[in-house]
């Protein structure tokens, strides 16, 4: 339900701060919050796959849109209010934006200023090949016994697993290239593995 209603906008009650004392100060500080969650709800919706809270705390800190321990309350906020969701992908805790999330942008994405959307649409020209392939691409490697390293090469398409390789290797530089040429071009190496297991 929206309810409270600053500089004739309607602004989504589950944006608005308990607590919020003061005389102008608080239409600013209720708008900056509404702003910022949007804007927050703005970067799900153009990533269009679930990320990790690392993910988007990377793409709010370098850019200087809010501080670490706002954006963490935050996103509590925004998931208690069903508009961010948990998933689950691979093992790995991510979060998407929900139906509802993207109800709620679509109605008020024009609070979002226009240089903060022009900021997240530049830097996600730039980096969302990366955060795609950090989401369809893991590698990890624990120890185990006897010194050895296991080491788990994965890469999926959606909620598809292509590749799943675990690996046991006796030194943690060996487990550290392997997780890194893994992370660097996995496209060529499950080419490779496929066509020697396919051809003849």
């Amino acid at each position: 339900m929206f309810i409270v209603n600053f500089r004739n906008k309607i602004v989504p009650n589950s944006f608005v701060l308990n607590g919020l004392q003061g005389g102008n100060d608080m239409f600013e500080d209720a708008l900056d919050l509404a702003e910022n969650k949007l804007l927050l709800l703005y970067i799900f919706y153009k990533i269009k796959l679930p990320i990790s809270n690392i993910q988007i705390t990377q793409i709010i800190l370098e850019n200087n849109f809010i501080n670490y321990f706002t954006l963490q309350q935050y996103m509590t906020e925004l998931i208690a209010s069903n508009l961010l969701e948990p998933a689950e992908q691979n093992g790995k805790h991510r979060l998407v934006i929900t139906q509802k999330g993207d109800n709620v942008l679509s109605l008020f994405k024009e609070r979002i200023s226009e240089s903060k959307i022009q900021l997240i649409d530049d830097y996600l020209k730039i980096h969302l090949e990366n955060i795609k392939k950090e989401l369809t691409v893991s590698a990890d490697y624990t120890i185990e016994n006897n010194n050895n390293y296991l080491v788990n090469l994965t890469a999926s398409e959606g909620n598809f697993t292509l590749i799943d390789i675990k690996l046991s290797v006796t030194s943690n530089k060996q487990a550290r290239d392997l997780c890194s040429k893994w992370r660097e071009n996995p496209s060529e190496y499950y080419t490779k593995i496929i066509n020697l297991l396919i051809n003849d």
